[in-house]
Parts: C-alpha cells; structure tokens; sequence
C-alpha cells in the first residue's frame, strides 16, 4: 500500500511535467532503491456468470452495438427482449473501472497493469494485412490457439484474465472492443496524451486467427521494421512514433527472453525512451540470453535491436531526434498513429465518430 501511495504521488508530481515540451525522468536513484518486483503472469479470476445474451450473427450498429436481455437473466419463450445500445456513457463506465484496477496488485511488475494492457491492444491490432484485409482489432482472436500461443504473445494471458471481471460487468461490451478501450484507459491514466477511442468491433472465432509472424522480432533491424509496418500501411516517422510505447512497462527473460526496462520511470509516458537512445552510451549485454543493449551508466536499462537501430538508420535518427527535442510533437503523433493502429481493418458502422474518454486525472467538469 505504501509502494501505491509513493507511485501515486511521483505520478502527481510527473503530471504537468509530461504535458510540457520537456518531460523530467524520475530520479535515476529513486528507480533503483525502488527494487524488483515479482512479476504475475495469472491474476485471479472472478466468479460469475452473464446474464446476457448475445444473438448470433448481429450486426454492429450505432455507438458500437445492440445487446438484447430480460430483466429475468435471459431471453425466454414468448419474452420480449429489451434493446441496449451502450452510449459514451456507459463506455467511460467501463474506462473508469479499468482505471480503477490499474494498481491494484502491487507485486505485478512495477505495480501497474497499464503497461501489459498497452501490449495487448497492440498486439491485437498489429497483426493487420493491408493486402488482404486480414487480422487487426477486430475478431479478439488472441483468445484461442494458436495465436495466444504464438511467440510474440507471450505473457499478454496476464492481460486477457485482468480484464474478465471486467467484461463480466460490463457483458454488452466485445472482447475486441475491450481490448482495445483497456489500451486506450493504460495510455491517458499513465499520463499519455488524449486518445480518440471508436467502438464497433465485434468477436469472431478461431477460424480468422492470424499466421505466426505478423508481429515485430525484436532480434532484427531496419528493414524488417519497415517489412512489418509497411504491412500495416505505416511509414517511417509513424514507425518510430510508435516504438515510442517502450517507455512503457519492461521485458521478461521467461516472456520474450529479454530482460529489462527501457526508462527510469516505466509506468509513466514520456519521450524519455528517444532521449535515453540518443544520450545514453549502449553496450552489448553480456549473459546468457538473447542479444540486446545495456545502458553503461547503470546497466539497469535496456534496449532491444530494433530499438537501437532507430538512431543507426538516418531516417529513422531524425524522427527520434525531434521526439527527444519535444515531448508536445511526441504525444501529438503518437495519438494520431495508435488511434489508427488500433482501427486497422475494422469495419465501423456508417455514421461512428471516434470521441474522447476522461482520464480519472482530469478535474475539469
């Protein structure tokens, strides 16, 4: 409890700085008396059960769908069902109960789930094909195998459990729509700029689960960064734009096999992760896991190699350059660039405009 109120409180402190041009990093040392933490990959699941029903086939309409229920639990013979059409209202509902939870396990990596949420609306959504309209948000197939088993995807079972009682609160919501709300709540409740969220994403089953390989290998470089990207549609500066959530969370040695943070403070967005690339001096790291960098000063932070090759490709150095210059320009284009990850390939009703959901922060009426 302590732990949380002390996060609580830097975050507070952090807060103004973030929306500035130059975002201070937490206190190198503050980070390192902070100590490790254990890392849960199984948060405990809530009992109960739904009682709403969803009919087959329903096309999504309106502000993101129409559920039909009784008042009984269910839909019975010779009922008439009622029609809910969830509002914005009932969306920021659901923002506000997965705000809520961020911290409420404070063993779980550096005592924010915010981080691994980010992760998996990401994943989610980066599988997209524009060639042939496959993967993207919209489906939540990460539910079934193999594609919750696929490599990249490692540890992201953390996230999909967090969010269960969630969805059994909130049943009208889909999956994929949830997915993608929860990375949306992580990214503005973790000081990150305002996100435009747009519902109507519905769940499909395990027949539109996506081909292994559609995610990013940490191990490469430049060129397949843009192989990958280019898939989606995204270019240079929107890649680099992107690589900007590594301030965020850390890897795990028994996830991905690598080990570390990226930034001092991994719970909070900043561009600290391009001024840490271009100020930092970086070494191989010398263990027995894969290769990635090491920060010389502390050996405590972490880069990956295709993190690193965003400052040895020119142009891909020049986007990092002016992010590490203005942290305003960062969250402006990373808005811009995740709001269109997190659409890629879903087919929204006519008439569906995105709109923005209040951060817990925000004191404004």
């Amino acid at each position: 409890m302590a732990a949380n109120a002390s996060r609580q409180l830097a975050r507070s402190a952090l807060r103004a700085s973030t929306r500035s041009a130059f975002a201070a990093p937490v206190a190198r040392q503050a980070f390192r008396q902070q100590g490790r933490r254990f890392y849960s990959s199984e948060p405990p699941k809530a009992s109960g059960s739904s009682t709403w029903l969803w009919l087959s086939g329903l096309a999504v309409a309106g502000a993101g769908g129409v559920w039909y229920y009784t008042q009984e639990g269910g839909v019975s013979a010779g009922s008439t069902p009622k029609v809910f059409t969830p509002t914005k209202e009932d969306y920021q509902k659901v923002y506000n109960e997965i705000a809520s939870r961020l911290e409420e396990n404070d063993e779980y990596d550096d005592g924010s789930y915010g981080p691994v949420l980010v992760r998996l609306a990401w994943h989610a959504s980066g599988t997209y094909d524009k060639e042939t309209g496959t993967g993207g948000s919209n489906g939540a197939t990460m539910r079934f195998s193999p594609e919750s088993g696929h490599g990249a995807n490692a540890g992201l079972k953390a996230a999909r459990d967090f969010l269960e009682p969630v969805k059994e609160k909130f049943p009208w919501i889909t999956y994929s729509d949830l997915w993608i709300l929860a990375g949306v709540t992580a990214l503005q409740e973790m000081q990150g700029p305002i996100i435009p969220y747009r519902p109507g994403r519905s769940d499909r089953d395990v027949s539109f689960c996506t081909p292994d390989g559609r995610l990013p290998d940490a191990t490469q470089g430049g060129k397949h960064l843009r192989d990958i990207f280019g898939r989606m549609g995204f270019n240079d500066q929107e890649i680099v734009a992107l690589s900007g959530a590594h301030a965020l969370g850390r890897c795990h040695s028994t996830r991905s096999g690598f080990e570390g943070p990226w930034t001092f403070s991994p719970t909070v967005l900043t561009n600290d992760y391009y001024k840490l690339l271009l100020d930092e001096k970086w070494q191989w790291k010398k263990w027995n896991g894969p290769a990635q960098y090491e920060d010389k000063t502390t050996k405590t932070l972490m880069m990956l190699p295709t993190d690193y090759v965003l400052i040895q490709d020119r142009a891909f150095k020049k986007h990092v350059q002016a992010y590490a210059k203005d942290n305003e320009l960062f969250f402006k284009d990373f808005s811009k660039v995740v709001s269109t990850l997190f659409e890629l390939g879903v087919p929204f009703a006519e008439g569906v405009q995105p709109f923005v959901l209040k951060p817990t922060w925000d004191e404004s009426k």
